[in-house]
């Protein structure tokens, strides 16, 4: 009866195992089946071994297994990027590997070899290929578009249900916007952007390659007001919100317009969800605003900077040019170009470092 009773439970778990994997299935990223050699050929790859290899899927080296591609690399790009055990290469079972000329050795015997200098680089061109999104065009009945609105390309746009645009708006080529977003008077939106779910823009321009993720809200109006009589007074909004080419925008991230200048974000900055960017703000090409980061009016970044989660930065202060803040700062004061600025209030690096020094030697006595 036991024996009965074991044969029951194991195939009852069997099922339950593979329902579960089919679920995930369902949920998890569509891979486009590929071979070593179309992406060895597709991004100027060193192919070693047999082209005809399949790729159905990428995965962490530790973890990856047969038919899916995994890199390995000694890259230093950033103190983020962990160096991982040469066991972990020598044991993957990965059919693909992504990997450097000078670890081509270690790699196991049988497993085909996509050789680059730059692993780190490669691996993101891959995934963009192989998790590529199906292609989406059309605009839905259940879509509000108003007259006036002007379409670069009508037939290579996609427009989602109970998405709104209004009259004026411009909409250039390959643009996606996808349900419940919302698209203003006159706000021009570049070719091949990606507008996500439930983004609210208006009084603004955003450029070419660009990605609003779910819940942003562009260009309403700035925390402006003046005391008059003892009272808060609203001051009227004029100015605009300008986004470059290349920008990403996080998930609930506000960007506020100008009161009577322009708020603007340059090319390839990449802002996190939940950010706070006020009026009259200026952020340069190329930058990191990490998640939590808030900017007050007139604040200026220069280029590449890079803020880490939850820099707050005073009216009016500007951050130089390669500048770097770091985590849960307060700045107060202007940073020069390539400063290393961290703490509350923020100053140099090594300055914060001998303060908490001394205050952790002192603290004992």
């Amino acid at each position: 009866m036991d024996g009965v009773f074991y044969a029951f439970n194991f195939k009852k778990n069997v099922y339950n195992r593979d329902m579960l994997n089919k679920i995930k299935s369902w949920f998890m990223p569509a891979a486009t089946q590929t071979t070593a050699g179309a992406l060895a050929e597709k991004f100027g790859l060193e192919l070693r071994g047999n082209a005809n290899t399949v790729v159905r899927g990428v995965a962490p080296i530790a973890d990856a297994k047969p038919g899916q591609l995994a890199f390995y690399s000694t890259e230093q790009n950033s103190a983020a990027f962990k160096i991982l055990p040469i066991e972990v290469l020598k044991n993957t079972r990965a059919s693909v590997i992504l990997i450097q000329p000078e670890q081509v050795h270690n790699a196991p015997k049988g497993a085909t070899l996509l050789v680059t200098d730059s692993p780190r680089g490669n691996i993101v061109k891959i995934l963009g290929e192989i998790y590529r999104e199906p292609p989406r065009f059309g605009i839905s009945r259940r879509a509000t578009i108003e007259r006036g609105v002007f379409f670069r390309a009508r037939g290579t746009v996609y427009v989602g249900q109970y998405a709104t645009i209004e009259r004026g708006a411009v909409i250039e080529e390959n643009v996606k916007i996808y349900p419940g977003a919302f698209i203003g008077r006159n706000v021009t939106i570049g070719a091949n952007t990606i507008i996500q779910t439930g983004a609210h823009i208006e009084n603004a321009t955003v450029g070419a390659d660009c990605v609003i993720n779910a819940g942003a809200v562009i260009g309403k109006d700035g925390f402006g007001y003046t005391r008059q009589d003892g009272h808060n007074v609203f001051i009227p909004h004029v100015g605009r919100v300008v986004i470059g080419n290349r920008v990403s925008v996080g998930a609930n991230t506000c960007i506020d317009r100008g009161a009577m200048t322009d708020t603007r974000i340059g090319d390839g900055t990449k802002i996190d969800n939940l950010c706070q960017i006020a009026h009259g703000v200026v952020v340069g090409s190329e930058c990191f605003l990490a998640s939590g980061v808030g900017l007050a009016g007139g604040v200026v970044v220069g280029d590449r900077a890079l803020l880490a989660g939850q820099v707050g930065v005073a009216n009016g202060v500007h951050i130089g040019n390669d500048a770097e803040v770091g985590a849960h700062s307060g700045v107060f004061r202007n940073i020069p170009d390539a400063g290393r600025h961290m703490g509350y209030p923020a100053g140099p690096g090594t300055e914060f470092m001998r303060h908490y020094a001394w205050l952790r030697k002192n603290a004992k006595n």
